[in-house]
Formats: structure tokens, sequence, C-alpha cells
């Protein structure tokens, strides 16, 4: 398995179609220290990923608009960049962490700082 990607010396994607949520969620991780770029649904997404090279870790809520969901572009993503930390979150729904593709995690909302911050570091 390819060796994921430094948090602290890639960029975080952002996927989140709740405006304020996403502004937040943002916010929060740049005052931990990170890059942050966002998009507001998956497909905006998968268009951010295709013209960068320097996403180490996408944090994408699960339920939203668009042709796919939160889980759908997290598989598409290990599929294509194996290297790539991926950490879920929802308010609706809830999954375990086997159940995140690549070995990722899941952060229920709603969450902490820390709590995004270690699944980040922990996410494999």
């Amino acid at each position: 398995m390819p060796r994921k990607r430094n948090p602290e010396t890639s960029l975080v994607l952002v996927v989140e179609d709740d405006d304020l949520v996403r502004m937040m969620a943002v916010e929060m991780l740049e005052d931990a220290g990170f890059a942050v770029v966002e998009a507001r649904q998956a497909d905006e997404a998968w268009f951010v990923l295709h013209e960068r090279s320097d996403i180490g870790v996408l944090f994408t809520d699960v339920d939203m608009p668009g042709s796919m969901c939160g889980v759908a572009l997290a598989e598409r993503v290990h599929e294509a960049w194996p290297d790539i930390r991926l950490v879920l979150t929802s308010g609706r729904n809830r999954f375990a962490d086997r159940d995140v593709p690549d070995h990722g995690l899941f952060v229920a909302k709603p969450y902490s700082a820390s709590q995004v911050v270690e699944a980040i570091h922990h996410a494999d």
C-alpha cells in the first residue's frame, strides 16, 4: 500500500454542502495549522483533486447533493489516489471506521477540532 501523505505538508480538502459548517471546519483546521481548500459537493471536489497534486487529506461529509455522496467520493479517491488520507463525517449516518474506504476514519457531527485532527493523523 502506498504511504499516506503527511497532512502537515499537504492540503486538506474539506467537502461540505452546508456553507456555515464548511466555513467552521475550514477555520478549525486552519487554526490547527493545516492548509485547506474547500468544495461545496463531491463533484466540485473531484474537479479540485484533478487540478491539484498537493491534496493529502479528504475530509468529506457523507450526505451531499450532486452525482455522488461522500462515501462514493472516498471510494473513487482511494482508487485514484491511494496515498490521500480519508476522513468522513455525517450528522445523519453513523459508520464504523471499518466501513470507510481505504482504512479511513469516521467522525460524527457535531465534532470538535481535536476529534478531526486526531482522525486526520490516524487515517491509514
